[in-house]
C-alpha cells in the first residue's frame, strides 16, 4: 500500500514509519520537521519520503496515488494546546479536516484520524465509544472538532475510521518527558524522587508499541467492520489513578524511591472501555506500564537516551508559539507556525 502519514517524525509517528515500511507499506511523511531528519537520514529508510509542509497548505497532488492516510499531525496534548488554543483549532481541528477533504476528493481509498480519549474529559462512569464526550482543553476540543468533520465524509469509497489514544508512554525517536510516565521516570532518574498532581485522577494508558500495533491491526481489518467507527485504544487493565501509575511506574525500577502526591485543580478523570477494539480487531496490548517505565529508566541509565529542552515539549512549544523569530526560522515558505 501507499501510505501518507502526516506527523510522521513525531512522538508516535518515528515509530510508527519503520513499522509500516518493514511491513512492506510505501511511505510518504508529511512533516514540519521542527526536530529536523536525522533520524530518518541515518536509518536510510527504503520507501519513505520526507515531505517538509504543514497540513494548513500542503499541495493536494502529494496525494496522488495515496491509498491510505494516517492523519497524525496536531500540537500533541492539553498544555500545550492550552499555550495558543486559536493555532490549536487551525492545526489540529481545520488543518486535519483540510486533510480528511482533500483525501476524499483525490481518490484516497482509507483515512485514519488519531484523537484522543482526552475527549472524554470527566466522568463517573466507563466510558464507551458511544458514551457522550465532555472535551474540557483546547486540545481535546479541537480533536472531537476532527471527529465531526471527518466522520460524515464515510461512504462506499471512503473509509473514515476515528482511534482515541489512551495517554501514550515508552521510548521514541522523537522521545517527550512531557507524558505521564514518561516524565515520572524522567523526575525518578534525576532526583529518585516522584511528584504527581492529580493523584486521584483516573485515565487509562498504552504503550507506543501498542499505538502502532493498533495502526498495523486497522489495516488488516476488513474495512465494512471499520468504516464510519471510532474505537477507544488500550486495555481495561491499564486504567489507573495517577498515584497507582506512579507506584506501578516507580516499583518497575527502584524498590527505594519518595513519592509524593499532591491534589490539582485539573479534573480530567475517566475510566475507557475497550471492548469495541478487541471484538473487532482483536486488538490487545502487549506491553504494559511497567514494560515501559523499565524501557525509559535503562535507557537513560546507559546513555542510550538523552534529553534535552528539544525533548520537553511544552517548552519547546512555548518557543516555537511566542518567538516570532525563532517560529520565522522554522517556517516553510514565510508561513509561521
Amino acid at each position: 500500500m501507499n501510505i501518507l502519514v502526516t506527523g510522521g517524525a513525531g512522538y508516535v509517528g518515528s515509530k510508527l514509519l519503520p513499522a509500516l515500511i518493514q511491513d512492506g507499506h510505501n511511505v510518504k511523511c508529511l512533516d514540519r520537521f521542527f526536530f529536523g531528519k536525522e533520524y530518518f537520514l541515518s536509518k536510510q529508510f527504503h520507501n519513505l519520503e520526507l515531505i517538509q509542509d504543514d497540513v494548513r497548505w500542503f499541495d493536494s497532488k502529494i496525494l496522488k496515488d495515496i491509498d491510505i492516510v494516517m492523519d497524525l499531525a496536531a500540537l500533541s496534548n492539553d498544555p500545550v494546546g492550552d499555550l495558543n488554543p486559536e493555532k490549536t483549532f487551525e492545526i489540529n481541528h481545520k488543518g486535519r479536516a483540510r486533510v480528511a477533504k482533500l483525501s476524499k476528493e483525490n481518490g484516497v481509498s482509507q483515512y485514519i484520524l488519531a484523537s484522543s480519549a482526552s475527549i472524554y474529559g470527566q466522568q463517573k462512569d466507563v466510558v464507551t465509544e458511544d458514551s457522550e464526550v465532555n472535551p474540557l482543553t483546547a486540545y481535546s476540543k479541537a480533536n472531537r472538532m476532527a471527529e465531526l468533520e471527518s466522520l460524515p465524509l464515510n461512504d462506499d469509497n471512503f473509509c473514515v475510521s476515528v482511534l482515541r489514544f489512551s495517554s501514550i508512554y515508552g521510548l521514541s525517536p522523537r522521545m517527550r518527558f512531557d507524558l505521564a510516565v514518561n516524565s515520572i521516570v524522567l523526575d525518578l532518574y534525576n532526583t529518585g524522587k516522584i511528584i504527581v498532581y492529580g493523584k486521584n485522577n483516573r485515565r487509562p494508558f498504552l504503550h507506543i508499541k501498542d499505538a502502532v500495533r493498533a495502526y498495523q491491526s486497522l489495516l488488516l481489518t476488513n474495512k465494512k467492520s471499520i468504516s464510519g467507527q471510532i474505537f477507544n485504544v488500550g486495555s481495561d487493565e491499564q486504567n489507573f489513578s495517577i498515584f497507582d501509575l506512579a507506584k506501578e511506574t516507580g516499583n518497575a525500577i527502584s524498590d527505594d524511591y519518595e513519592l509524593e502526591a499532591q491534589d490539582t485543580p485539573d479534573n480530567r478523570s475517566y475510566v475507557a472501555s475497550f471492548t469495541k477494539i478487541k471484538n473487532t480487531l482483536g486488538f490487545e496490548p502487549k506491553y504494559t506500564v511497567k514494560d515501559g517505565s523499565k524501557e525509559i529508566y535503562d535507557a537513560l541509565a546507559s546513555g542510550q537516551l538523552k534529553y534535552s529542552i528539544k525533548n520537553i515539549t511544552l517548552k519547546w512549544y512555548k518557543h516555537i508559539i511566542s518567538d516570532e523569530k525563532l517560529s520565522k526560522e522554522l517556517s516553510i515558505d514565510g508561513k509561521l507556525l
